[in-house]
């Protein structure tokens, strides 16, 4: 049974920094893309930044170096270091682990930018 597990979210102030952790278990064979989505109330969910199992990235116009995404792949996992955050970063954080004819979410961690 495969099981994606986030965490490392929380309550941070403008300018803070978190890392989130998603690790993977019961996951047979490589995962080809490992991505960062989040949502808000009403929102579908947003493409943060993914890695490549070349770890090739792509990011999300406005985290562009304030984000930055990294990959173990000997543990099945991806991380997100959150810098400089801004209240607009607030959301439920994903992680999404992409094989090529599977894909896995996460339960998602609750992240809030607030004073």
């Amino acid at each position: 049974q495969v099981q994606v597990v986030e965490s490392g979210g929380g309550l941070v102030q403008p300018g803070g920094s978190l890392r989130l952790s998603c690790v993977a278990s019961g996951i047979n064979g490589r995962v080809h893309i490992m991505s960062w989505y989040r949502q808000t109330p009403g929102q579908p969910r947003q493409l943060v930044a993914d890695i490549s199992i070349q770890n090739r990235t792509s990011y999300l116009d406005s985290v562009k170096g304030r984000f930055l995404i990294s990959r173990d792949d000997t543990k099945t996992a991806v991380y997100l270091q959150l810098t400089n955050m801004k209240p607009e970063d607030t959301a439920v954080y994903y992680c999404l682990m992409r094989q090529l004819t599977q894909s896995y979410w996460g339960q998602g961690t609750q992240v809030t930018v607030s004073s």
